[in-house]
């Protein structure tokens, strides 16, 4: 549907300017289309095939800004295949069980970071929680009465574990408070507190490294108020605007998963990005 809206306005569009410059152009000479039916054919078929190339599926979106100098790609993919450093939302209890998908769902990003990073060993995984999180004191503890599975500690949102070591550090980042009835929640307020947590990390410990990250916010933390697009728009303007006042890292990869990216109006974010500085855009 979105592909042919673009098509027919980018056929209109170009229809248009072709008319106004052939209209203008017998004005001053009477006799250059001497053949009305060639002109409209090839009028036709140019704004056909402008119409096709405007319209073409996007691939992927990539923009360069210069001040500061960085690039942010979206992408399709597999998170896990990038290079350089990861982002990895998780909860503010920072669960990593999978056994029976409680509390943690191994589809979800961060059971994928389990067993592809860790080769399924959850004690490992803890090992590197317990030593990002040393110098963070947990904002409260729930009971085992209270709170039946999983971890009882309770971090601050916004909460951020550096994992691993360099050049494939995981900024493992709390955005969602995850309930006692092993239900994730978070808003528009959590994301983007979190988000410029996150940044101030990757900023600390990153190196101006390349990063790449999921579309925080789509999947099983209960953001049901914000589509894709939406999730996409806040996390692009989160970045930027930090990125202004420092540079974060020398580019940022935004990997979405083949099904949200074909839900994900590709010129829509292009545009949005465009807007938000100065600078050449490559796609």
């Amino acid at each position: 549907m979105r592909g042919g809206r673009h098509f027919l306005g980018s056929v209109l569009i170009a229809f248009g300017v072709v008319s106004a410059l052939v209209q203008f152009v017998g004005q001053l000479f009477p006799n250059a289309f001497s053949d009305p039916g060639f002109v409209t054919t090839v009028t036709l078929m140019f704004c056909l095939a402008y119409g096709i190339v405007r319209s073409w599926p996007k691939r992927r979106v990539r923009r360069t800004f210069m001040l500061p100098e960085m690039s942010v790609s979206i992408v399709p993919g597999d998170l896990f295949d990038e290079p350089g450093h990861l982002v990895v939302g998780f909860s503010d209890t920072f669960d990593t069980c999978v056994a029976g998908g409680v509390p943690v769902n191994g589809d979800s990003v961060q059971g994928q970071l389990l067993r592809r990073r860790y080769g399924g060993d959850v004690e490992l995984l803890d090992e590197d929680l317990e030593a990002g999180l040393r110098r963070t004191r947990p904002l409260a503890t729930e009971e085992r009465t209270d709170k039946p599975v999983g971890k009882l500690d309770r971090y601050p949102i916004g909460t951020v574990a550096v994992l691993g070591e360099r050049p494939r550090l995981v900024f493992a980042v709390a955005y969602s408070r995850f309930g006692n009835d092993c239900v994730a929640e978070s808003g528009v307020e959590e994301l983007w507190f979190s988000l410029n947590r996150l940044w101030d990390a990757v900023y600390r410990h990153g190196q101006h490294e390349g990063v790449a990250m999921p579309l925080i916010g789509d999947g099983l933390s209960r953001v049901d108020f914000l589509d894709p697009e939406s999730l996409l728009r806040l996390v692009l303007l989160s970045f930027v605007t930090r990125s202004r006042e420092r540079r974060i890292c020398r580019e940022l990869r935004i990997v979405l998963r083949p099904e949200v990216f074909r839900r994900i109006d590709l010129r829509e974010a292009e545009a949005f990005l465009n807007s938000l500085g100065s600078g050449p855009s490559r796609s």
